[in-house]
């Protein structure tokens, strides 16, 4: 939320010795008069200058660099809204490829009709699931005669902000399981205990946003299968495969989370993280048609003709759907083979010059997902929070948090490698970590001296 600026009017000073900005233009207002669109261009050009480069830019999940013709492709289809599927039929189609493409890397049964949306990230896949199992969970307790008050839903403290949301936005009750020192992430057991026939679905995460690791989804699956057997409880298990969801079919197929396992109902996956696209674009898919209730899908005609909609919002990008597409055309399961394995050998090569640091401890080391985490071994010494800060006078974009309950004592740091982290700058942050933890050691405030960066 941004609070609307009163009080003293700011202005943008003109630039450029007058040349094309005479006199001063309104920051929070709209001005009398614009400008031309190559000044206009120059201004807001010149001012996003001063945001972070998004190559050293390892606090960020997100894609941030395509190929040109994908730019090319993006530029052609600025104009085009998805949700219009009669005028763009095709780029429809390509939308329907995306989703079939997506739920067989998840192994989605070939005897069921499984089905799904992309959707604007993973925040919205998750509502968009959770939605619908809570209404499914509604449909069978009214057919059995049992109120529908008081749903509840069991997840680690190891989710993502939006499964906080999805509780406190459609009412339902987080129950969650928390985390332990030298265990961050949640299996089974944890959930066990907090199941009863209120509960509409469980959330097992692969790739956790605060160390990258992954929730025991088999385990869970397994607890699952046994709790409907024994007590009649039909519980769905939603996999947040937000960051794992491109990563794991490829570096570790053989690692059964997804479809595979029975209880499994409904995944997420954010393609515009390691699927490899601009932000913003996520995927849900269902197992079945049973597992998405009819009442949620919208039939809308005033479009021009008749479509299907499920979704929170109702117009949306296409680009971002068509250039997951285009990286599927391009790439081939044997491209994000290739890429997925350079990623990880990047990430574990930091992960090694991490372990030769006296002063870190390594908590993820980049192993089954490109996330390297590390905490202080004697926080008295080091402030990580200090530390993310000297390493963005060298322009590293580094962040430094707390970990959930019960361990938010623990503070690490998090360096997310993309694609284009390479190992020549897995040696630059190394050594500029050295630099910057000697700087925090001493207390030194004299600044760094600047030396050129890569250019990537």
């Amino acid at each position: 939320m941004h609070s609307v600026r009163s009080g003293e009017e700011q202005f943008s000073s003109p630039t450029y010795a007058g040349r094309a900005i005479e006199a001063p233009l309104p920051k929070n207002r709209l001005p009398s008069r614009g400008i031309g669109p190559r000044a206009a261009y120059q201004v807001i050009h010149d001012e996003l200058s001063l945001d972070g480069n998004p190559t050293l830019n390892l606090a960020s999940f997100v894609t941030t660099w395509m190929e040109p013709e994908a730019e090319r492709l993006a530029s052609e289809l600025a104009g085009k809204n998805l949700i219009d599927q009669d005028e763009y039929p095709q780029t429809q189609e390509l939308h329907r490829r995306v989703v079939s493409i997506v739920a067989h890397l998840f192994h989605a049964p070939a005897a069921t009709d499984a089905v799904g949306t992309a959707t604007i990230g993973s925040s919205e896949a998750i509502l968009l699931a959770m939605l619908a199992h809570k209404r499914s969970w509604q449909l069978r307790r009214r057919e059995a005669g049992l109120d529908v008050e008081r749903p509840n839903m069991v997840i680690g403290a190891d989710v993502h902000t939006c499964w906080e949301k999805f509780a406190r936005y459609f009412e339902v009750e987080a129950r969650v399981a928390p985390l332990e020192p030298g265990r961050y992430t949640i299996s089974a057991e944890q959930v066990e205990p907090l199941l009863d026939e209120r509960t509409i679905a469980v959330a097992g995460v692969v790739g956790t946003t605060f160390t990258g690791q992954l929730d025991d989804i088999a385990s869970i699956a397994s607890l699952l299968e046994r709790v409907k057997e024994e007590r009649g409880w039909s519980i769905p298990l939603h996999v947040d495969a937000a960051s794992g969801g491109f990563v794991l079919p490829f570096c570790a197929p053989e690692l059964v989370w997804d479809f595979r396992l029975p209880a499994v109902r409904s995944i997420n996956v954010s393609n515009h993280k390691f699927g490899l696209v601009y932000p913003g674009m996520g995927t849900v898919v269902f197992r079945s048609r049973a597992d998405l209730p009819e009442e949620l899908v919208f039939k809308i005609s005033y479009l021009g003709g008749e479509m299907e909609n499920y979704s929170l919002n109702f117009s949306r990008p296409s680009a971002q759907v068509v250039l997951q597409y285009f990286n599927f055309l391009h790439l081939g399961r044997e491209g994000y083979n290739r890429i997925v394995k350079a990623t990880l050998a990047a990430a574990q090569a930091l992960a090694h010059r991490l372990q030769e640091l006296d002063e870190l401890e390594l908590i993820g080391d980049g192993s089954l997902l490109p996330v390297v985490t590390a905490r202080a071994r004697d926080p008295k010494q080091l402030d990580l929070t200090a530390l993310s800060a000297r390493l963005r006078e060298r322009g590293w974009i580094v962040p430094a948090y707390r970990l959930p309950p019960n361990c938010t004592d623990l503070e690490v740091v998090r360096v997310v490698v993309k694609e284009s982290f390479s190992l020549d700058m897995a040696e630059l942050l190394a050594r500029d970590l050295r630099w910057a933890i000697s700087r925090c050691r001493n207390g030194a405030d004299r600044r760094p001296t600047p030396r050129l960066r890569p250019h990537c």
